[in-house]
């Protein structure tokens, strides 16, 4: 749907963008990571056309890009671009006439989403009325009006309570459903790992990691299994030897433990496990996957991020890492 090729973009003498080539697919949710500073609002101005790149091309449904092409991008820019002093219904109608829709059919489209929202009190009242989550809301219906092929979004949870924040993240999915092809610029992890089809990560300009989800989980996996059982520490560890590796290891209470133990030579956790359960007794098992903020530090830093142990009243099952969550990019 949207291909970006070899987009270089400088300022003053700062390289903003180095060569970045990425593909988003119809109907897929595409994440855009990085930290701050990284370029990604610079990428996302040249795909609105806001700015123009110094080198390379984008493409849309296999053409490159034109002015007119601006009618089928949504974007949905961090700093939020709402008139204060305006009505909700004549701000909203306002942005989809400029969006190409005809009075008669932005009025029926604004009505089916105030009714959506459940927010048909709000006709007449004035932005600056308006809480952070209730503006982001219209901000929201504006650049979704006019049923755009390409959705940019930039961190378009920003401002919402939990209850607001899974309501726009089912429109979003529905948006996708409906062959959207969405672009989500986020510092908030645990919304790429819930909703994002493929990630690009950009860092220094340079794009640093790209790929499905999947695919670039699997890049990051390393073999370690975190291991609860009962029986002693010293018989577990002794048992290994030297065709695995123990990571870490942390007492529960008297006999009970948990251990992060890396497969070594070829071994699987059949082979763990065998190893093993002569020496102890297996509670709970499960395969220490990097969490997407886990690979956000790794592939940025080039350090990796120590495991979030378990605490002594979680099980392996219900242990997890936390997301981060951070601010604007440019």
């Amino acid at each position: 749907m949207l291909r970006v090729e070899n987009i270089v973009k400088q300022y003053s003498g700062h390289t903003a963008l180095d060569d970045i080539s990425i593909t988003t697919k119809r109907g897929e949710i595409f994440g855009l990571l990085g930290p701050n500073g990284a370029g990604k609002t610079s990428l996302i101005r040249i795909i609105n056309q806001i700015t123009g790149p110094d080198v390379g091309k984008i493409f849309i449904e296999g053409r490159e890009l034109k002015r007119s092409d601006i009618e089928h991008i949504g974007y949905l820019p961090e700093e939020r671009g709402l008139y204060k002093k305006m009505k909700v219904k004549d701000q909203v109608m306002y942005f989809a006439r400029l969006k190409g829709l005809s009075k008669s059919e932005a009025k029926r489209k604004m009505n089916e989403w105030f009714e959506k929202f459940e927010i048909t009190s709000w006709y007449d009242k004035k932005v600056e009325e308006l809480s952070k989550g209730m503006a982001q809301k219209i901000q929201f219906i504006i650049t979704v009006i006019h049923e755009p092929k390409i959705l940019i979004l930039d961190e378009p949870f920003s401002g919402f309570d939990p209850i607001n924040t899974e309501l726009i993240k089912q429109e979003i999915l529905s948006l996708k459903k409906k062959g959207t092809s969405i672009m989500i610029s986020t510092h908030n992890m645990n919304s790429v790992e819930e909703i994002c089809d493929s990630i690009a990560l950009i860092n220094k300009a340079k794009l640093v990691l790209d790929g499905k989800l999947s695919d670039v989980k699997n890049k990051f996996r390393s073999n370690t299994y975190a291991i609860q059982f009962k029986g002693m520490m010293f018989a577990f560890a002794n048992a290994l030897f030297a065709s695995f590796s123990l990571e870490h290891s942390e007492q529960i209470d008297e006999d009970r433990a948990i251990a992060h133990v890396k497969l070594l030579k070829g071994n699987t956790l059949n082979d763990l496990l065998k190893t093993v359960i002569p020496v102890v007794e297996i509670e709970a098992v499960h395969e220490i996957v990097p969490s997407m903020n886990d690979i956000f530090i790794e592939a940025v830093t080039g350090a990796k991020k120590s495991n979030e142990y378990l605490k002594n009243d979680e099980t392996p099952e219900e242990g997890g890492n936390k997301a981060e969550e951070g601010g604007s990019d440019e």
